[in-house]
């Protein structure tokens, strides 16, 4: 697949703030990134130095303070909420670090549910289900529950869930946390491959060190913006500071 070099996802010098008690705390301050296609990119930091937030705002879940998000060539901090809505239905997948599975659907009707909103006939449905399932290994395990599944297999259908859509845009916030050495290796190749096969943006977060030899670009954050934007094309090891931040 060529590669398209024109940026998929923008942020321009966003701030966000929250209210705690009486303290109002600085979560992101004028924060620029340019997010490309066809790559994983994934946004490293300790805790509480605004990844999720940087995430959640960046995928249209959250509005800025400030600045502006450009994701698509829409922008996203002027639209209505109706508009945003529409644009993560059609446009985004999410993959979380708890699954979000339904305990009373079978993996196979995990994956259909949110097909049925965007109002495909029910054979694309089912094919598009199918085929998403069968990408990431899980076929065999499609009529089993949540209960019946590993942590390993319930990311996976998470995923697939999430693939189905044939998202532009992916987003993952720690989708590997809850996962043993294995089974989180297996999801964060899963995700490269997603980026590499299918074109898409995948725009990750992580405190997860395994994740940061296996991505195509790393942003280290701190206090709220962003310290480091590594890339090496020529797979040279990652800086410790990042691989460690």
């Amino acid at each position: 697949m060529p590669l398209d070099r024109t940026p998929s996802l923008q942020a321009h010098l966003i701030s966000k703030s929250f209210l705690s008690g009486l303290i109002r705390v600085q979560v992101l301050t004028r924060l620029s990134l340019s997010v490309m296609p066809a790559e994983l990119t994934l946004i490293v930091g300790p805790s509480g130095c605004g990844k999720s937030t940087l995430l959640s705002i960046v995928s249209g879940l959250q509005n800025t303070d400030e600045g502006r998000v450009v994701a698509l060539g829409e922008d996203l901090s002027r639209a209505r909420r109706s508009e945003l809505e529409r644009f993560r239905l059609h446009h985004t997948g999410f993959v979380f670090q708890g699954f979000n599975l339904f305990p009373a659907l079978t993996a196979r009707e995990q994956v259909e549910l949110p097909l049925s909103y965007l109002k495909l006939p029910l054979r694309e449905i089912h094919q598009r289900a199918r085929d998403a399932l069968d990408e990431v290994g899980m076929l065999s395990r499609a009529d089993r529950y949540p209960a019946e599944l590993s942590g390993g297999e319930k990311q996976r259908i998470a995923i697939a869930r999430a693939l189905a859509k044939a998202p532009q845009l992916l987003f993952a916030d720690e989708p590997t946390s809850a996962l043993d050495a294995v089974n989180g290796q297996a999801i964060i190749d899963m995700l490269h491959r997603i980026a590499r096969e299918h074109g898409t943006t995948v725009l990750c977060v992580s405190h997860d060190p395994r994740l940061v030899r296996h991505a195509d670009r790393v942003l280290a954050m701190e206090d709220g913006a962003i310290q480091r934007d590594w890339r090496d094309p020529q797979n040279q090891p990652v800086p410790e500071d990042i691989v460690h931040a």
